[in-house]
This record gives structure tokens, sequence and C-alpha cells, in this order.
């Protein structure tokens, strides 16, 4: 018998590909939404997370959860009622989820969590990081640190957690790379700041084929983090954007003051880098990436 998936953030990037990929494969998948839109072939249950409401069908029909809800981190600037939100609508979420498995008979087996590499701070620049490195203390690594204790207490009901600390996710749904490619595609693309900086970056159907590997082998527990296995330059990353699109790289920088100016405290997450490596799948699972490359990633989705 198909195995019930539950999803949280079901609507969103990676939830829409996410969902595509496990109907693939046979599974039955339900949402918690804060809508009863329907979707074909999905059975979609109401929630609200500021009312505490969740409906205890969903959790009584799941065989696995994986939750993904939260406030989009670079949709909008950085307003003391926005960070308000990308916390608490991860935080809120997620102890809504642990209170409603405590209370209600269920059978679910795992807990596949989303996670973020904000973890480590916001720029850490060329200090390679794996899952246990030590946390950073800016506004990003306190939401992450707070996001996964939240985590935490599903884990203490002795469901199996997984936590997938996810990087820049490569998709032309959203994100960072149709951002990138836009002004590349009309001769205007150049690196930021120095160029330097590091991104660690993950293609989309990567980063759903782990959430998949991560609820099927019960030998998944704990943190990884969910990114490709070559981070490379902003500036590296803008060259092999404009390789596969054949298009010039003519410009100078883009001097990082302009992008503070335009972005605010936001701007951290264009200017900041990581060099976040994948070691516990590397080492401990069978995984393996159909995009560990960057420029295959980058000509199967600018194709």
């Amino acid at each position: 018998m198909s195995q019930t998936i539950l999803i949280t953030g079901g609507t969103g990037t990676i939830g829409r590909r996410l969902v595509q990929l496990l109907l693939q494969q046979g599974f039955k998948v339900s949402l918690l939404s804060r809508t009863n839109k329907p979707i074909p072939d999905v059975t979609t249950y109401q929630w609200d997370i500021k009312k505490g409401h969740i409906d205890p069908k969903a959790i009584q029909t799941a065989d696995h959860i994986i939750h993904l809800a939260g406030a989009g981190i670079a949709d909008e600037r950085w307003t003391d009622a926005r960070k308000d939100e990308i916390l608490s609508s991860r935080t809120q979420s997620t102890e809504l989820l642990a209170q409603a498995l405590a209370r209600n008979p269920h059978n679910v087996k795992s807990f596949i969590a989303s996670s973020a590499i904000g973890f480590y701070g916001g720029d850490t620049a060329d200090r390679p990081l794996t899952e246990t490195s030590q946390g950073g203390s800016d506004f990003l690594a306190q939401v992450v640190r707070a996001w996964e204790r939240s985590e935490d207490r599903v884990a203490a009901l002795g469901i199996r957690t997984v936590k997938l600390r996810t990087g820049v996710v490569l998709t032309m749904e959203g994100g960072a790379l149709p951002k990138l490619a836009q002004p590349v595609r009309l001769g205007a693309g150049a690196p930021i700041a120095s160029g330097q900086q590091y991104l660690s970056w993950i293609h989309i159907d990567d980063l759903c084929r782990l959430y998949i590997q991560a609820l099927t082998d019960e030998s998944w527990q704990g943190v990884y983090n969910a990114v490709a296995p070559n981070p490379v330059t902003n500036e590296a990353l803008t060259k092999a954007i404009a390789n596969v699109l054949h298009r010039p790289m003519i410009l100078p920088n883009i001097p990082g003051f302009v992008i503070r100016m335009m972005f605010g405290e936001l701007a951290i997450t264009v200017l900041g880098g990581n060099y976040v490596l994948n070691k516990r799948i590397a080492d401990e699972t069978t995984f393996q990436y159909n995009y560990a490359d960057l420029t295959n990633a980058l000509k199967d989705l600018l194709g």
C-alpha cells in the first residue's frame, strides 16, 4: 500500500516540485494549507498557524511529514515586522505540528524538516563548514537555531527527525537564479562586490530527491547540509550563467554599497558568502547527485 506524505509549504517553489516527484514515484500526497484550494491528485487539509488550528485528520492519515513552511527569507526588506514573521512562521508552525502529534493518534514514522545553512551565519567567507561547525550569531543564524530547536520538539516524541540545512536552491521558478540570469541575458551581467563570496548551491531536483531519500531511508537522522558538492564564487556562478547563455561579461563588478542601499540588512544574503560542505551526505549515505556540476545544473535549468 502506498504511503501518505503530509507536506507543509507544499504550494511554494520547492513544495510544488516535490509534490510532482512524490506522485511520480507512487506516493500519496496531502498538504496542510491555509486555503482549501483543490490541487489535482492531492488531499488538502486546513491549518491556521496564528490561531493554533490544525485539522487532526491531516496527522491521523500521514505516514511521514515533510515540513517546508516558512516566510521567504529574501522576498521583502527586513523590517522589524518582517523579521518577526520570518522567525514566527517557522517556529510556530513547527510547534503546532509537535502539539498535534502529541495529542492525536497517528502512524507518523519520520519528520523531514527544512532548515538553512544560515545556521552558520550570513558571511563565513571561505572557511569550510560541515554539520559539526559552530553556529553564527547574526539574525539568520538566530532564526535557524530557534527553528531547529522547535524541530527538536518533534524528535522528543520519538519520531525520527531529519533536518536539511539547505543552501541556495537553483530553479527557474523563483529564488536567486532568475534574478541573476535576467541581466546576463540582457548583456548586463556582472559579479557582485568582490565576486569572491562563496555560494553553496543545489539544483531543485537534487534537493527534492534528498527529501525523498531522507524519508525512505531510516538510517538518516539529525542534521545534513543539503548542498551540492562544489560551492562556487559569485563571479564563477555569473560567468557560468553567461557561458551557458552564450552572453559576454563586459561590465565591471556591481559595488557592494549599491546592493546595501537597495536591500538594507537583507543585502547580507547576496554580499555574504558560505563555503558549506555536504560531509554527512557524502560520508554516510548512498545519495547520488544528478547535478553535482554547476554547468550541468545550469544547462538543465537555463536550457
